[in-house]
């Protein structure tokens, strides 16, 4: 079905879906879609949310097979997360909002996070992308939550684009410093499976501009039950996102 659009401001709707929120102001517009098939010390808490892995296709046309999943797996509401360990406006919404939102809605049962990597930012954010699926590889069976810890570090050690700090052998000196991974064994994956990884990611990447997403953090936000959706882009404060939760709630 045809996906209407908002008014065309430079906050317009992008083909595709709906904007929920946009850097620098908020635009609703209800879009359903058609159905397919403050701590910088984020180690996941005992009692903190689950990782989960699928191999579904989501309604939207996701599909969550390599992606972790953070929060119940039967939550009404998934949010797709694209990011880039490289781009600092994704580290400011790991520092300052996702364990809010994480508090707020995902611990609760309403949404579950799709992970989902968007590496456009330079040779060094395809490396971290390739790495961070080598990683839950390893970990999402026996141990999923070891990925949130590997996954913290990262962004807690992210440095200056171009200063090469996420160069290949960097990354799996930072992996070296986590807990429970392998860094061999992430080794081992990055030599072996990058050529097959990279293809994926890629699919990811054009899944998010078919979207109209160009940067990163960039989300959306779709309630499996009702196919509608909304799309919320840059390091938004928490309060945005409860108001696109809502929002995506009562379509």
């Amino acid at each position: 079905m045809d996906i209407p659009d908002a008014p065309r401001t430079r906050r317009a709707v992008l083909a595709g879906v709906g904007t929920v929120a946009a850097t620098g102001g908020v635009v609703y517009a209800g879009s359903q879609l058609e159905g397919q098939g403050t701590d910088t010390a984020r180690t996941a808490p005992t009692d903190g949310p689950q990782f989960h892995s699928s191999s579904e296709t989501t309604g939207f046309g996701i599909e969550l097979g390599g992606h972790p999943i953070m929060g119940r797996m039967d939550a009404p509401l998934d949010m797709y997360y694209w990011g880039d360990y490289q781009c600092p406006f994704c580290r400011r919404f790991e520092e300052n909002t996702l364990p809010t939102l994480i508090d707020d809605h995902v611990s609760s049962g309403t949404v579950r996070v799709v992970l989902i990597e968007f590496p456009y930012l330079s040779e060094g954010s395809m490396t971290a992308a390739v790495m961070d699926r080598c990683v839950w590889r390893q970990v999402r069976d026996e141990n999923p939550r070891r990925y949130w810890e590997w996954h913290s570090t990262v962004y807690d050690n992210q440095g200056e684009k171009d200063s090469g700090w996420a160069s290949e052998s960097n990354l799996l000196e930072i992996t070296r410093g986590v807990d429970g991974i392998d860094a061999d064994a992430v080794d081992t994956c990055m030599q072996e499976n990058r050529s097959d990884i990279e293809p994926t990611i890629d699919t990811d990447v054009e899944r998010a501009r078919q979207l109209g997403l160009r940067g990163s953090p960039a989300f959306v936000i779709y309630d499996r039950d009702s196919d509608e959706a909304g799309k919320l882009v840059g390091a938004q404060p928490a309060t945005r996102f409860d108001e696109a939760i809502e929002t995506v709630e009562n379509a």
